[in-house]
């Protein structure tokens, strides 16, 4: 298997940051199988396990797959940059958050507007409108 996942990792993971440069992948190898540590700049790190983890997931299940093309245990390791949030949201998040809802509010019609349940005699009366 040489170091294919190594290079795997390493050509998906730049082709999906901004900071291609500053990504760096080490390969390690030891009694539960292959270690492949994977580090990003910190501004990358989103990019990389993507929204609820899915990239990760993905790029973990590939992974897999070519370790049992050889019969080897691969695992990726995503190495948290220093000074990163650990998954906590920052103080600005917040009001970012509550200005983005105010701002739904005032482009969803009200619910005293809507009908409790909508019919399909209440979906024609929206066309013919």
């Amino acid at each position: 298997m040489a170091e294919k996942d190594q290079e795997f990792v390493e050509y998906v993971v730049k082709a999906v940051v901004e900071q291609p440069d500053k990504v760096k992948v080490e390969r390690k190898i030891d009694e539960l199988g292959v270690l492949i540590e994977l580090t990003v700049d910190p501004e990358d790190m989103g990019k990389i396990i993507g929204k609820d983890g899915r990239t990760a997931k993905a790029i973990r299940t590939l992974l897999r797959v070519i370790g049992a093309q050889n019969n080897a245990r691969v695992n990726l390791k995503i190495i948290e940059p220093e000074g990163g949030t650990g998954g906590v949201k920052s103080e600005a998040a917040p009001a970012a958050e509550a200005e983005k809802a105010e701002e739904a509010k005032e482009e969803a019609p009200a619910a005293a507007d809507l009908p409790e349940t909508t019919t399909k005699d209440d979906l024609k009366d929206i066309d013919q409108e």
